[in-house]
C-alpha cells in the first residue's frame, strides 16, 4: 500500500493555504488525501495515497499533475487577492444600477401612466359601483 503513497512538504510561505486545499480538492477523485502541518505551521505535508495500484511512472506523473495544480491555485488565489477591490466595484455597481429608480427619475416620461393602469380599482371605480347602486333604487 505506501507504494502508492507519494509524500510532498510544501512551504506555507510560498504556498498560500487556500491554494494547497483547493488543489487538495482537484484530486481526491484519483487519490486519497491526507494534511498535517508541523508545530510552527511553517511546513505543510500532503499524502496522496491512489485510489489504484500505479506504476512508478504515473506515480511521477501524479506527482507532477499535482504540483501543477498546486501552481495554477497559487496563482490564481494571487490574481483574486489582486483583483479583490475591481470585483467588489464591479458588484457594487450591478447591485446599485439594480435599485429602485431616485425620486428625481418619478417625472420622467417612463414613468408617466396614460391608460390609468397604477390606479388602485378603489380610486379608479370606488364612485362607479355607488353611481350604480343609486340608480338602481
Amino acid at each position: 500500500m505506501s507504494q502508492n503513497v507519494i509524500k510532498i512538504v510544501l512551504n506555507s510561505d510560498i504556498y498560500n493555504l487556500e491554494a494547497i486545499l483547493n488543489a487538495c480538492y482537484a484530486f481526491i477523485d484519483r487519490a486519497y488525501v491526507f494534511l498535517d502541518s508541523d508545530s510552527k505551521g511553517k511546513k505543510v505535508r500532503v499524502s496522496l495515497e491512489s485510489k489504484q495500484v500505479i506504476s512508478a511512472g504515473k506515480k511521477a506523473q501524479l506527482r507532477g499533475d499535482f504540483e501543477n495544480e498546486l501552481l495554477y491555485c497559487s496563482l490564481r488565489h494571487k490574481i483574486g487577492t489582486n483583483n479583490k477591490k475591481i470585483r467588489e466595484y464591479i458588484v457594487n455597481r450591478a447591485i446599485y444600477s439594480a435599485l429602485p429608480i431616485s425620486s428625481e427619475d418619478f417625472n420622467s416620461d417612463a414613468l408617466k401612466d396614460p391608460l390609468g393602469i397604477a390606479i388602485p380599482w378603489e380610486e379608479k371605480y370606488g364612485n362607479v359601483k355607488k353611481n350604480n347602486a343609486k340608480s338602481k333604487v
